[in-house]
Formats: C-alpha cells, structure tokens, sequence
C-alpha cells in the first residue's frame, strides 16, 4: 500500500535520509523544513501522515500538532531530540499518535510508520475487520474504523481508537494502565503508563456530556479505567 508522507524536517540532511527511505518502501513524500511550510502542504497535499519534527523554524511541533488537530485528522508522528516525559505527554495530548526520540535508525522509523498508517485505518483493506460493537451508547465499527456516541461521529487518534475499541467490547471490564498500554504499542519507550491517563482524558472530553464528571469512561481508583455500562 502506497501512502502519502508529509515529512517536516529542518535537518535537511535527516529529511533525505527520511525520504529515501519512504521511497524505498513505496510511499511517496513531500518534505519542508519550517513549520509554515508544515501547515500549508498538509492543507495543499492532504498526506496520509505527517512525519514532524519538533523543533522546526517559524511554527514548532508543538504549534504544528495543534494547528492540524483543528483542522482534520490526520496522523502525526513526532521526532525529537527531547526526550521528557512532559514532552511525550504533551505530544500525545495535542493529538500525536506516536513519538520517536532522536537518534533512531531508519528501519525503526519505518516500522514505526507502518504502524501507525495501519492503526489509523490508512493502510489499506483489511485491517481491523471484526464485528461492530457497542456498549453505554458508543458503537464502534472495525471495518469502516468510526466511532460514534449517542448518535454523533466521534474523531479518534489511532491509540484512542485502540482503547475504546477494547472498553467498548467488554464493558465494565476493569483495564490496567498497563493493558491499555499494550493496546496502542505506538508510544515511545521515553514514555510511561501515564500516557494512558492523557488518551482517557482526550476520550472523556469526546464521549461525556462532562468530562470532569464522567459517567462512561470511569476511574477505579488503584487499578485503571472501566467502561460503565451495558452492551448494545
């Protein structure tokens, strides 16, 4: 499957390395080295993902992330050098879907791409096939890769996606920050379970009439998140 890359890179020597490399598996690629330049070629191109780095010129990662999860869904993998947990945690906050801290080797890299191309449903037929399920008003189809809550399409990252879709096909059941973990596989090794508290909050604010006061996806203080409610 081909797919679209967008990579945004100021190393101009790093983003022919990622070029090359995304040719070689049979993608095709835009490269820039701004965040300006970020922002106008998604809107022009509509890649499939955006490869992006954090500290580019004129608009940072950071700035680039948030001004794309304003506009559309596309999914972001961000590459650093800053390897804090506040900057992996801020990341997936703003709506990254994975993270990679510099330096990496190109074969990770990639496989790190296919993974979220695939996560995000862009990786052709095939992926995530299974019966839609439902539960506590959230339906949840693996085919078409949509969510819905009480009647109105919801926008999920690959990684929320992921932990809903496991919530949602065994309500009540209680989930370790762990097991969650396991279900997205796309963070980066810098991070911690403490990710997972980020998604649920992204979650909560796209499924609960109030997010400080949830009522579907709940705390069980000590051990993890259940999804309250019955199956549909």
């Amino acid at each position: 499957m081909c797919a679209h890359v967008l990579v945004a890179e100021d190393d101009e020597k790093q983003a022919e390395l990622i070029r090359r490399s995304l040719l070689s598996e049979g993608h095709t690629a835009t490269v820039v080295h701004d965040g300006g330049a970020a922002l106008a070629a998604a809107r022009e191109r509509r890649p499939d993902l955006v490869v992006l780095d954090l500290m580019l010129p004129v608009i940072d990662g950071f700035g680039v992330c948030r001004a794309l999860r304003r506009d559309d869904d596309i999914p972001v993998l961000m590459l650093t050098a800053r390897s804090t947990e506040e900057d992996v945690l801020l990341g997936l906050e703003l709506g990254a879907d994975d993270y990679m801290t510099k330096p990496y080797s190109p074969r990770e890299l990639m496989a790190r791409i296919r993974t979220v191309l695939r996560r995000s449903g862009r990786q052709g037929a095939g992926h995530g096939e299974g019966p839609v399920v439902r539960a506590a008003g959230i339906t949840v189809d693996p085919v078409r890769h949509e969510v819905v809550c009480d009647g109105s399409p919801v926008e999920c990252t690959p990684d929320e996606y992921e932990i809903l879709l496991a919530m949602v096909a065994e309500p009540d059941r209680v989930f370790s920050r762990q097991q969650l973990l396991r279900r997205t596989r796309g963070v980066d090794r810098a991070s911690t379970e403490r990710a997972v508290d980020v998604h649920i909050m992204n979650l909560r604010k796209k499924t609960e009439a109030d997010p400080r006061r949830p009522v579907r996806l709940l705390t069980v203080f000590g051990v993890g998140y259940k999804l309250s409610g019955e199956r549909g």
